[in-house]
């Protein structure tokens, strides 16, 4: 009897030891993809700015016409009090927000007029915005230029509290986010982040 136990026991002890393997080796390879695309589309991105930094007349129709393919890489968001920096894509899929934080489609572009919306995941890109302060400064760079803002608040809503991405009369940014931070599973609430622009 206490030799099949133990037998059971070491049964479990491995099981457990090679589910955690896999799990650890899963996390791994989907930080080193994040990571790979994350510098590519970097480098692309830095290649569209000097290309328009080049061209005499910047055509803000192709920026527009370019940044709403699905998947494609608009701009690079940067909090640097909270050392973030990553790039943004068009689409909020599975699979672009395993990649980087992404433009929710139907909100206006970063430096246009009303509402445009970011969301990204909590326990990867914006895992830093649980520090969050109002009055700390965020810019968004696009292919049209940098623009400048200011968070203004925060607030913790139902999923489907969507009058958050309500189109506004002034200039604003609103990032969204899983919460609590800390979670584990589906999180039944989301943190919102308003800012403005200044610049």
């Amino acid at each position: 009897m206490r030799s099949s136990l133990a037998r059971v026991s070491r049964v479990v002890q491995w099981t457990l030891a090679l589910l955690g393997v896999w799990a650890l080796s899963s996390w791994a390879a989907a930080h080193i993809r994040a990571k790979v695309y994350q510098a590519a589309q970097e480098r692309k991105f830095s290649r569209t700015l000097r290309a328009k930094a080049a061209e005499a007349k910047p055509s803000t129709g192709e920026a527009r016409a370019h940044s709403l393919t699905e998947g494609s890489a608009i701009g690079r968001l940067a909090i640097p009090r909270l050392g973030l920096s990553t790039m943004v894509i068009e689409g909020i899929g599975k699979r672009d927000l395993e990649l980087a934080v992404g433009h929710i489609p139907g909100t206006a572009m970063p430096g246009e007029a009303g509402n445009a919306g970011i969301a990204g995941h909590r326990d990867t890109f914006f895992r830093p915005l649980r520090l969050i302060r109002e009055n700390d400064a965020l810019s968004v760079t696009t292919s049209s230029g940098e623009f400048q803002y200011r968070v203004v608040s925060t607030e913790i809503v139902r999923p489907d509290d969507v009058q958050v991405l309500y189109p506004t009369k002034t200039e604003m940014l609103t990032l969204v986010t899983c919460y609590p931070f800390y979670f584990v599973g589906a999180a039944p609430r989301r943190f919102i982040i308003r800012a403005q622009r200044i610049l």
